[in-house]
């Protein structure tokens, strides 16, 4: 966090209801997103807890343009089904589109007319498309996908946990919008949807924290949101946060859709990317926001999917330079949940993903140098790993792997696998 947002640390009001920072929170997000209600919530998966339910149940579906690993499981805790729609040119990494963030227009109302309109109960468009590698969507694409959840009745909520860098890509690359200020098109972006949900934890940079919010103020959806906010986070005031936490997302707000700051920040990951194409390695290009998903399945062309290429790449980061990553393939997108079998996954990338306002040029030049080293010696990773344990939700952040041994001829077990774990 920045020096200003550490002092209004100090300056918190810890009182219970109606806490004065809550009012500089509220008043921030009406004047950045211009929406009518604004509800602190502790984070960004407690806000699809609380929203979600007012929408999907049994034999609901969601549409997304792609749907990160903790928005799919809220989904699929409400008893309802996530489909995505990503823009098929998103699954190259190597094809270089300005919006590979982009929902896909047509399938999407092939999708709606397909399982009936009634039954989906939600549309969310992710900003950036954090699955498809941080990519941006475009004002455009947004305007496109309100028009058609209007036509449909369906209610369109925003993923905005990315926000401000979606901005900053819409004013590089489109033409309409290249004179617009950040907040501006942050504005115009947020005015075609219905509500949105955020962890602030990103765009906002803070500690902890997230939002909702609803543009329509007279919406009867408010009222159950303060329900739900009451029942599992705590009064509408304050939801599950400290009124530090309120003032420094307050601070962050503005802070996040500073245009130099962005500058900064998506350069970094543009720096990232140079080295890479210099190196032959590939990533999901042009690069996206808050960092640089680099495409495992190219580094390990012999491992399949269900061996975790992604998962692979990122544990031999750890091994070779204690870098912390984490896959974003089919190890993340899990099993299906009727089926019960493992998915296929459009990518399998290793996200690095930056910190904010954290890492000098000489960190970003250690990350490259280990991923080059790994790619020197990637012919030698023969398999990869399989789970041993998981749990029956969002198992990545738990489960338990290990690695798959790949035995010579003579060491035939007695069950005559050429495999042991």
């Amino acid at each position: 966090m920045s020096v200003e947002q550490w002092a209004g640390v100090m300056r918190g009001d810890e009182a219970y209801a109606g806490a004065s920072s809550f009012f500089k929170l509220r008043d921030a997000g009406i004047d950045v997103f211009g929406y009518d209600y604004i509800q602190p919530v502790h984070q960004g998966r407690a806000a699809e807890k609380v929203l979600f339910p007012t929408f999907l149940g049994e034999g609901k579906y969601a549409i997304s343009n792609m749907f990160f690993d903790t928005t799919r499981a809220h989904v699929e805790l409400c008893g309802a089904r996530a489909i995505d729609c990503v823009v098929e040119e998103a699954k190259n990494p190597t094809i270089r589109s300005p919006f590979k963030g982009n929902m896909d227009i047509e399938k999407l109302e092939r999708l709606i007319n397909e399982y009936g309109p009634e039954n989906i109960g939600l549309v969310v468009m992710t900003i950036t498309n954090n699955s498809a590698g941080g990519q941006p969507v475009s004002m455009k694409n947004m305007r496109e996908v309100s028009k058609i959840c209007k036509k449909y009745n369906i209610p369109l909520d925003i993923d905005a946990a990315r926000y401000a860098e979606n901005a900053y890509f819409v004013k590089q690359r489109e033409e309409e919008c290249k004179n617009m200020s950040i907040k501006e098109i942050v504005k115009q972006m947020f005015s075609y949807g219905d509500m949105f949900t955020m962890s602030a934890k990103k765009d906002t940079i803070v500690n902890m924290g997230g939002l909702i919010g609803v543009k329509d103020g007279d919406s009867p959806l408010i009222l159950k949101i303060k329900a739900n906010c009451i029942s599992y986070e705590g009064f509408y005031t304050y939801g599950g946060l400290s009124g530090r936490d309120m003032e420094t997302l307050a601070i962050g707000i503005y802070e996040g859709i500073n245009e130099a700051y962005l500058a900064y920040r998506i350069g970094q990951s543009e720096y990232i990317a140079g080295r890479l194409d210099e190196a032959g390695i590939t990533y999901q290009s042009p690069v996206g926001g808050h960092g640089v998903f680099v495409d495992a399945a190219a580094m390990f062309p012999h491992i399949p999917y269900n061996e975790y290429p992604g998962q692979v790449l990122a544990i031999e980061l750890y091994k070779e330079a204690g870098i912390r990553t984490c896959d974003i393939g089919s190890y993340m997108l899990g099993n299906d949940p009727d089926t019960k079998e493992q998915l296929k996954a459009d990518f399998e990338f290793t996200r690095l993903a930056i910190p904010r306002r954290v890492y000098t040029q000489a960190h970003l030049d250690s990350v490259v140098d280990a991923l080059i080293t790994i790619k020197e010696r990637a012919h030698e990773i023969k398999r990869g790993y399989r789970i041993t344990w998981e749990p029956p939700i969002l198992r990545h952040f738990q489960a338990s792997l290990e690695p798959i041994v790949e035995a010579s001829a003579g060491d035939v077990d007695t069950n005559k696998k050429l495999v042991s774990y």
